[in-house]
């Protein structure tokens, strides 16, 4: 069944009716563009009042109009500016990781070369070094103390001979490979270093204990006695050590018996010196009786 004429009608005549006031609405702006393009032309000042008058009628939207506009600038330009910072942050962050990195790393020279002279001018007070080398381990529990040193036998390393560090004296080789030598530390429980104490000069020997601190005796009957706080020093007594060399530090004393921590740390060596050993000067000759 066709649907009812009148619809049909009906909306053809809103076609007809929009494309006849569309027709009357461009005319009109046809014509409404002749006439001020005439009025332009023989009446400027007609026209001038005119443009003002649309200049006062577009300012009230203007007003309205420019926050906005002016909020949509900023907006862009906040969000550029967010972006460029997070890209920003992300280069500094970059730049200060490695920073950080480079100054740990010129600490750790800075530590190094400080040791290093320290070594250099220990060599040139006097010692009589065999070779100079790390100390990568080292025993800090039982009664028997060893450290391990980077140079052995290849290097003139021999057992007997003396070690020593910036701080002070480490003990003496006990073995050697090629490459590598075992350090008997001061603490050991089988080490014994004749010492001196720099305050009198009394003559006493260290004994290691296996727990970290040395144990200190006098060697004279009567003489000044320890205080906490003397600094010992090797005597040079019986060869192997070198004289004068610092070794400890008295701790505690209980009557003739002193305890006294080592100055050189073995956790804490980067760098020791091997010496060589101090030959005793031989005995006297005898002396030969008899006469003429």
């Amino acid at each position: 069944m066709a649907p009812p004429r009148h619809r049909d009608r009906g909306f053809s005549r809103r076609i007809q009716y929009g494309l006849f006031f569309g027709y009357v609405a461009a005319a009109a702006g046809i014509v409404a563009g002749l006439a001020l393009v005439l009025i332009a032309r023989f009446q400027p000042l007609a026209f001038e009042g005119i443009r003002g008058l649309a200049l006062d009628a577009m300012t009230p939207l203007a007003t309205l109009t420019r926050p906005v506009v002016r909020g949509a600038d900023s907006l862009g330009r906040d969000v550029g500016g967010y972006f460029g910072a997070v890209s920003e942050n992300r280069r500094l962050r970059a730049e200060l990781t490695d920073a950080r990195r480079r100054l740990i790393d010129a600490r750790v020279a800075t530590a190094e070369n400080v040791r290093l002279r320290r070594l250099a001018h220990i060599v040139g007070g006097g010692m009589r070094p065999v070779v100079g080398a790390r100390i990568v381990g080292s025993s800090l529990t039982g009664n028997r103390r060893f450290a391990t040193l980077t140079a052995g036998s290849a290097d003139g390393v021999r057992a007997g001979q003396p070690v020593r560090a910036p701080e002070g004296l480490v003990g003496r080789i006990a073995e050697t490979g090629a490459h590598a030598a075992r350090i008997v530390l001061l603490t050991d429980g089988g080490s014994a270093v004749p010492l001196r104490v720099a305050r009198t000069g009394a003559a006493v020997l260290g004994q290691g204990r296996g727990d970290g601190t040395i144990e200190v005796r006098a060697t004279a009957a009567a003489g000044p006695g320890l205080r906490r706080g003397d600094l010992l020093v090797t005597s040079g007594v019986g060869g192997v050590f070198p004289p004068g060399i610092p070794a400890a530090v008295v701790a505690s004393v209980s009557g003739e018996v002193a305890s006294a921590r080592p100055l050189a740390d073995p956790a804490r060596l980067d760098f020791a010196i091997v010496l060589r050993p101090v030959e005793a000067p031989p005995p006297p000759a005898p002396i030969e009786s008899g006469g003429r």
